[in-house]
């Protein structure tokens, strides 16, 4: 039995594109980027604000209140003034199914 489950379908991301949602009682979001799927959990780590309007650089999303940046792929702090990580979610893509896998 899998522990991942579907949250998305391929086609509702495009390249570039994210999209939100709630998984295992958390905000997440998803980023396709190129390719490949990250997800993280939807939170600034220094102030809680919701990172979901963030731009995307390349594979770092910044919280749109401070400033703040993450690697969507580990969730590490990019620059202050957050010093924390965020959660990020396994994800994996059976035919046109994005499924989760819990927090790490």
């Amino acid at each position: 039995m899998s522990d991942y489950e579907p949250v998305a379908k391929v086609s509702e991301i495009p390249a570039g594109g994210r999209k939100s949602l709630v998984f295992d009682d958390r905000a997440v979001l998803v980023f396709r980027i190129g390719d490949d799927f990250y997800a993280v959990e939807d939170v600034c780590s220094h102030d809680g604000q919701p990172l979901t309007e963030g731009p995307l650089d390349g594979h770092a999303v910044e919280c749109p209140r401070h400033g703040a940046r993450f690697d969507v792929r580990t969730g590490r702090p990019l620059c202050m003034p957050a010093v924390e990580p965020i959660a990020t979610y396994e994800v994996q893509v059976r035919g046109d199914d994005v499924l989760l896998r819990n927090a790490t």
